[in-house]
């Protein structure tokens, strides 16, 4: 190969030089001269021909440290990712999350749940109802919770917003804390001090107590308060509202004006709840013998409760008729554990399973409920001395009532009787909404001795076996 110019042989990388007006020199170019700028870079620098810029890449050293800084970035897109959700979608999750809440006061429990609710509720948590600093009395009665006592408390004027009270209370464990009684609370309170003050600005009165246990009818009640002396409960007018509820009372108590919870023109006889309540007395306050009834019947809604009203259609039943056979439960049942079988035995009659074809429920308590009341007559300061729930002499079936009682002769009449014959308690009521009549059984009898328990049976033949047994 010949040297063109004096240069050595041609590099594929160089550029031919631009033509030269001056011959060529004589002298050869140094070797430093020969050494193409492209090819040195190529060689010594970073340029494409070093293939030293590989080795970055080839290295286990460099390829763990190219995986570290990518999940390294990836956290902190991450985090980013999540303060942005934080900050920009947290408005749109407690708009969700608030309501559900509200509808499942439960979940409160849960810390973020409660934050979110307590972030919705803003000043409402700490604003006082109002600047009058005006003292007022208010009366929980038996039976109240935080949510009944809200609305009152609202319309009182004592708190502003009634969900900021909801939410303190539950957070300060107000429910527990409760006791019926009045209590002295200014105008001027926030939520906060509203709580604190249903538990320690109890105002100090008299009052005298009256207990009522369950399975009372309205005429031992009423010989109840007889014997009660200093209060201002007028027995006669007590009796009388209860018998015959007037217009104005039933207006503050819609469920009792429903139909199948209370038939048109009954009386209050079921709905007057057991309990011990305190009659305040020496004031212009003092209970009266409406206020007493008013009390009994809040404390039978808030026991009971709406949704044991609700009866199912697939119960076969009105609320007042299973408030009926819980009453006859009542009278009939001494362990808890039996009040659901007993029930049982009722409504195996009631649907006339072949052992009692005849549908007659054979209660002895409708009957002397019927002869009591025939006894007992109008109102009478002798109630006193009267004793309830005797037994009468004879036959149960052969008892003669008047035309109005008739029904309540069970050993003649098929079927409940017109009404309930006491005041039951939640276990009863619970057993006659839910009887237990997979047993089959449709007789029982008390068992001497037995500490209030009975022997139930599924015939009449297996029945009258164990009367003799026991001595009937």
């Amino acid at each position: 190969m010949s040297v063109r110019g004096g240069r050595g042989p041609r590099d594929p990388y160089a550029k031919d030089p631009a033509p030269m007006a001056s011959p060529a020199p004589t002298t050869s170019p140094s070797p430093a001269s020969r050494i193409n700028p492209y090819r040195r870079a190529g060689r010594y620098g970073r340029g494409p021909g070093d293939q030293r810029r590989y080795a970055d890449y080839r290295s286990g050293d460099g390829g763990l440290g190219g995986v570290v800084r990518f999940l390294v970035f990836l956290v902190l897109l991450a985090a980013f990712v999540l303060v942005v959700m934080v900050t920009v979608a947290r408005p749109l999750v407690r708009a969700f999350v608030v309501p559900w809440a509200w509808d499942n006061p439960s979940a409160l429990e849960i810390g973020f749940v409660s934050d979110l609710v307590r972030e919705d509720l803003g000043a409402a948590l700490t604003a006082p109802a109002g600047t009058d600093p005006s003292v007022v009395a208010f009366t929980v009665e038996p039976g109240d919770t935080p949510a009944t006592l809200a609305p009152r408390l609202e319309e009182a004027g004592i708190i502003r917003d009634q969900r900021a009270f909801l939410f303190q209370a539950r957070a300060d464990e107000l429910t527990p804390k409760l006791t019926a009684g009045r209590f002295s609370l200014a105008l001027n309170l926030t939520p906060e001090q509203v709580v604190r003050g249903l538990v320690a600005n109890r105002i100090v009165v008299d009052t005298i107590p009256v207990t009522f246990r369950e399975g009372l009818r309205i005429e031992q009640m009423t010989a109840k308060l007889m014997t009660v002396e200093g209060t201002s409960v007028d027995p006669k007018a007590f009796y009388q509202l209860a018998m015959h509820p007037t217009d104005e009372l039933l207006a503050d108590y819609p469920w009792l004006i429903d139909t199948s919870i209370r038939p048109k023109g009954a009386s209050l006889e079921g709905f007057l709840y057991p309990a011990t309540y305190d009659l305040r007395v020496g004031d212009a306050q003092a209970t009266t013998a409406e206020d007493l009834i008013r009390m009994m019947l809040n404390a039978f809604y808030q026991r009971v409760g709406q949704e044991r009203m609700d009866v199912p259609e697939s119960r076969g039943l009105t609320f007042y008729q299973v408030l009926t056979l819980a009453s006859i439960v009542e009278r009939e049942a001494v362990l808890d554990e039996e009040r659901a079988m007993i029930a049982g035995v009722y409504q195996n009659r009631l649907d006339r399973v072949p052992s009692v074809k005849h549908g007659l429920l054979q209660a002895d308590p409708t009957v002397i409920y019927a002869v009591d009341t025939v006894n007992l007559g109008d109102y009478s300061t002798n109630w006193t001395k009267y004793v309830f729930w005797t037994v009468p002499e004879g036959p149960l079936k052969d008892q003669q009532l008047p035309e109005s009682l008739a029904g309540y002769n069970t050993y003649a009449v098929r079927g409940l009787p017109p009404g309930p014959i006491a005041t039951p308690t939640i276990a009863s009521i619970d057993a006659a909404l839910r009887p237990d009549t997979k047993s089959g059984y449709t007789y029982f009898v008390a068992i001497p001795d037995g500490n209030g328990k009975h022997d139930f049976s599924k015939t009449l033949a297996e029945h009258q076996k164990k009367l003799k047994e026991y001595g009937y």
